[in-house]
């Protein structure tokens, strides 16, 4: 944890409001490590140092970890190992990172943004069919589509698991200007689909059952969560805003039909 304003730290763990832990500290109530301290200016690890208000130690409350991986083809999205031997997206993420889990997964020869964390509750509301959280991908095919493959793609066609759910699909003009793609294939046409469910390979199978031959698929969103400037086989923590956007999809979102099961690799 990066080093914060003591006054800061007081409030977040509960202590008192940002202001009353001012006070607090000017009055000399606030220890860090024994030592009393009360300049407003100082800052503190909170998961490091021993911090206490008139004698009590302060407790943080426990802090979820959210981390955006730029998973390339030939990584698998399992944690833990793999009976092949094969490389884990868990190689990928910063040393000293907590146990986390993978919200939806993206299988063995597909690329792009994983969101790993151990909040189960966001991970559910992000991967329940029933929350229809829109996700984007860019797929690159041999050919522009005619227009009848694409308005049965949009409308939903028949796929091992069943029929698909209506989905946004265009032919991509241009992929995002700060999407970093990895090295490979980029001869084709770059259709973009957004997505609300999660059948099993979906994207792999709804463009073989149009005729379409697929050489790349590049997850690019979850809900608000973007790939932007995430260099290939690169990790990050989630900032703020982007936690921020997150939990705020996740409130305004309404509950459109229920579904069962799990969310499958596409």
């Amino acid at each position: 944890m990066a080093e914060e304003r003591l006054q800061k730290i007081l409030a977040a763990a509960g202590v008192a409001s940002r202001r009353a832990s001012e006070e607090l500290i000017t009055a000399g109530r606030v220890q860090v490590d024994g030592q009393v301290i009360t300049e407003l200016g100082f800052k503190v690890d909170a998961e490091k140092a021993s911090i206490r208000v008139d004698g009590r130690p302060v407790t943080m409350p426990k802090r979820n970890v959210y981390i955006k991986v730029h998973k390339p083809r030939g990584v698998i999205s399992d944690i833990g190992g793999d009976a092949r031997d094969r490389v884990t997206v868990e190689s990928l993420l910063p040393p000293g990172t907590p146990r986390v889990f993978p919200v939806g997964r993206l299988d063995y020869n597909s690329e792009g943004l994983m969101l790993l964390t151990d909040d189960g509750e966001l991970a559910h509301r992000l991967t329940h069919p029933r929350f229809e959280h829109p996700k984007t991908y860019y797929v690159l095919v041999g050919q522009t589509p005619p227009e009848e493959a694409l308005n049965r793609l949009r409308s939903g066609v028949e796929i091992e698991g069943g029929r698909t759910s209506p989905a946004e699909v265009t032919v991509a003009e241009h992929l995002p200007g700060d999407l970093i793609l990895d090295s490979g294939d980029k001869k084709g046409v770059w259709l973009r689909f957004v997505l609300r469910e999660g059948k099993k390979r979906q994207i792999r199978h709804m463009v073989a059952a149009v005729g379409l031959g697929l050489s790349r698929l590049v997850r690019w969103s979850i809900g608000p969560l973007t790939l932007a400037n995430l260099p290939p086989r690169a990790a990050a923590a989630l900032t703020e805003k982007e936690l921020r956007a997150i939990q705020q999809s996740l409130v305004t979102k309404q509950r459109r039909r229920p579904s069962s099961g799990r969310p499958r690799r596409k």
